[in-house]
């Protein structure tokens, strides 16, 4: 998996290539401020401070954004990075923000939310909360650009979808990458898979089962 850093590098170079290619000049003076931003961002992360590089070629994407959406563009035609990712996302909690939040370093992240009886099938069990429920949730989440059911059947039919440059995959979600990776290139897929190394354990509960383990021990009592 490369660095932080290293995928902060991405993030300047697909902002530097985004902002040589906008020639708006009503708006000159906040495109301005965006490569400033941008050049901050190379800036402090020359410095070994990567948070805040990471904040400020956030506010560029940002500023940049707004300017192509006043203009009648879609910000996905300029931008460097999608990020695609998928899980159930049952219960919220805050180890799935915190996933949601490494996901959006890399750019705008999508979810695709796995399907009722697909999640049944994987964990053993029916989600608590239903499709609909899990989507609209997710969708209410800062970090989440756009999320939206995933295919029953297929998918990589989801991925499809989106097109994504990068694949962020959760540290429980064991794929076998080499042959992920050939399976989306027969599909014209060429996209990077980065795997979060492991879960944060900030909290009581940063899983589901801990939650319903949780709700039995005080609720469901002999």
């Amino acid at each position: 998996m490369s660095s932080l850093r290293d995928r902060v590098i991405k993030y300047i170079n697909g902002m530097n290539d985004r902002l040589s290619k906008i020639n708006i000049p009503e708006y000159q003076k906040i495109i301005d401020l965006a490569r400033q931003y941008t050049e901050d961002a190379k800036y402090y992360l020359d410095k070994g401070d990567v948070d805040t590089a990471i904040v400020d070629i956030a506010y560029a994407e940002g500023l940049l954004d707004a300017v192509l959406i006043i203009n009648n563009k879609d910000p996905d035609s300029d931008i460097s990075k999608k990020v695609f990712v998928g899980g159930t996302f049952d219960i919220i909690h805050p180890g799935h923000i915190e996933f949601l939040r490494e996901a959006s370093r890399l750019g705008r992240v999508y979810v695709s939310i796995a399907r009722d009886k697909n999640s049944e099938k994987i964990k053993g069990r029916k989600p608590i909360n239903d499709e609909e429920q899990r989507l609209e949730v997710v969708k209410s989440i800062r970090y989440v650009y756009d999320a939206f059911l995933g295919d029953e059947k297929d998918f990589i039919k989801s991925v499809e979808r989106v097109k994504p440059d990068i694949i962020f995959l959760g540290p429980d979600q064991h794929v076998n990458i080499d042959e992920f990776k050939k399976e989306l290139e027969k599909r014209g897929i060429n996209a990077e898979i980065v795997k979060m190394p492991e879960r944060i354990n900030k909290w009581k509960h940063s899983s589901t089962t801990s939650i319903i383990n949780e709700i039995v021990s005080r609720y469901c009592k002999s």
